[in-house]
């Protein structure tokens, strides 16, 4: 009797690893990630073209996006893609959002959340830490073309910062400011004196 029991768990584990197996990773069927983000009701162009592959686990939402390498895309402002992109896709929002940081004037911040607002509204939003942007949906119809990012070292200028002409006494005749931002994402103020 207690071997006829144990011959009926086997195949309720075997279903058990099953189900969750296929629960936990997507993308080696026919479904895309812009398939998996149009059933979460959000825009597909969200993601660039190019997306090597993907995980989603549909129970908790984690999703993990591969590319070929990190891009730059543009919308009303340059949205930076890393080659890894990781968050947690919920209906009309991905939340703890990496791989993702769009520029807001000179600088650059990483996009931590997106939500889709009402969506007669027509908006939606990202998170950005600091500040809530928002964009028009039709912006994201579709999936952005990606081009890849310039690498000119771990250190990128951004731009000239400022510039200052008023330091006479000091023997300065020019003081240039320049935002470097570093690829851990810390920002530096660095400040070059140019005579002239």
């Amino acid at each position: 009797m207690a071997k006829s029991g144990g011959v009926w768990i086997l195949p309720f584990i075997a279903a058990w690893w099953w189900l969750s197996t296929a629960a936990t990773v997507r993308g080696s069927n026919s479904t895309t990630i812009y398939d998996e983000l149009r059933a979460q009701g959000l825009p597909v162009g969200l993601l660039p073209k190019g997306i090597a592959k993907y995980s989603l686990n549909g129970t908790s939402g984690e999703f993990e996006v591969w590319m070929q390498e990190p891009c730059n895309a543009r919308f009303e402002n340059e949205v930076h893609y890393d080659s890894n992109i990781k968050g947690i896709l919920g209906y009309g929002r991905i939340g703890k959002l990496s791989g993702m940081t769009a520029q807001e004037l000179f600088l650059w911040f990483p996009v931590k959340g997106i939500r889709v607002d009402v969506p007669t509204s027509g908006l939606i939003h990202f998170d950005v830490g600091v500040a809530d942007k928002q964009f028009s949906l039709s912006l994201f119809e579709d999936p952005p073309d990606c081009n890849p990012q310039v690498r000119l070292s771990s250190f990128n200028v951004l731009t000239p910062f400022f510039a200052l002409s008023f330091f006479p006494p000091l023997g300065i005749s020019n003081l240039w400011a320049f935002l470097v931002h570093h690829h851990l994402g810390v920002f530096f103020l660095c400040v070059l004196s140019v005579d002239l």
